[in-house]
């Protein structure tokens, strides 16, 4: 495993009942480092996504943040989790709150800043993202995009070491999608360290360090978007990219 890695995955395995979902998954993710990871539905990237910040526990294997293995439980993986953005198909977002408060809560509840300096820098993130004129609207009141790019503002709002992104676009209508993904391409260009598991080819091949195609709970395949795109070594990679790029 590579020392430098931020995010270290080791012989990760997980069950769901008899279904095995993720098999000796190893991974390691650099700092600043933005890896795509592609494949079938069902192939295990969300469960991926989500057993890095402990959504899922796994049966075998270890997996460290910065060096430290993942807490159990309790105060230390609250204090984890705050350093693990993640960005769900789903906005999340409080629905009573408005989109500043949604903001301002984590920092002002988990890193105990203060109101002031929470809210100018939860104005400052939704300046960089499109959506500071919506600061004092609810969630219902903005469309899917807008939402989005609040859930982004939100996550960035902890000072993460890692973005996760799970399908970040896939409920979203298509002129909506661009808004979130030039976001995320904007945070990949300022040396953001992100976990993107995604459908959109077009952000795997100009956003991507590293692309790693997964397919029924393994990595099947990890190499450079040039390298995957152009000349994908496994059949199942070939099939995949046959099916999804006559789209």
């Amino acid at each position: 495993m590579a020392a430098d890695a931020l995010v270290a995955l080791d012989h990760v395995d997980k069950w769901f009942g008899d279904l095995h979902v993720l098999k000796d998954v190893n991974l390691a993710v650099r700092r600043g480092e933005v890896v795509v990871v592609i494949g079938p539905s069902g192939s295990g990237k969300s469960t991926l996504c989500r057993a890095i910040n402990r959504l899922e526990t796994i049966d075998s294997g270890s997996i460290s943040l910065d060096g430290r293995p993942l807490p159990q439980e309790g105060k230390a993986l609250a204090e984890l989790r705050s350093d693990v953005g993640m960005v769900f198909q789903s906005f999340n977002l409080f629905a009573h709150k408005t989109v500043l408060e949604n903001v301002t809560l984590g920092p002002m509840k988990v890193r105990r800043t203060g109101r002031q300096e929470a809210e100018q820098r939860a104005m400052e993130l939704l300046r960089r993202v499109g959506v500071d004129s919506q600061a004092g609207k609810y969630p219902a009141q903005l469309s899917g995009g807008q939402q989005q790019r609040v859930a982004i503002a939100r996550a960035l709002a902890m000072d993460p070491k890692v973005m996760l992104f799970d399908e970040p676009t896939s409920a979203l209508d298509p002129e909506m999608i661009k808004e979130v993904l030039d976001v995320m391409v904007d945070l990949a260009q300022r040396g953001m360290t992100m976990i993107v598991v995604t459908h959109e080819m077009g952000f795997a091949r100009t956003a991507a360090d590293r692309v790693l195609f997964m397919s029924d709970g393994a990595v099947v395949e990890e190499s450079t978007p040039d390298e995957f795109f152009s000349n994908p070594r496994t059949d199942r990679a070939r099939d995949f990219l046959g099916k999804i790029l006559k789209h």
